[in-house]
């Protein structure tokens, strides 16, 4: 494959995985892992210049968690 097929391609599995992600909460990419969607809560955190607290609000973002070929084979 040239280098222009495999970055079509790359790009289309992103916008399918992203899509699924988005509608039902986790995408499983065989062989490599499952990209799942999951919430944080609101914690404190601090600022490193100043030293002072300050509120990070929750938020919804999207954890990679490896399949257990690749963790068997690369670590």
């Amino acid at each position: 494959m040239s280098k222009k097929d495999v970055a079509d391609f790359m790009d289309k599995l992103a916008g399918v995985v992203y899509k699924e992600v988005k509608t039902s909460g986790e995408c499983i990419v065989p062989g490599f892992g499952k990209l799942v969607k999951a919430h944080r809560k609101a914690r404190d955190g601090r600022n490193p210049a100043t030293g002072e607290t300050i509120k990070i609000p929750a938020k919804t973002v999207v954890k990679f968690r490896l399949a257990k070929v690749v963790k068997d084979t690369v670590l």
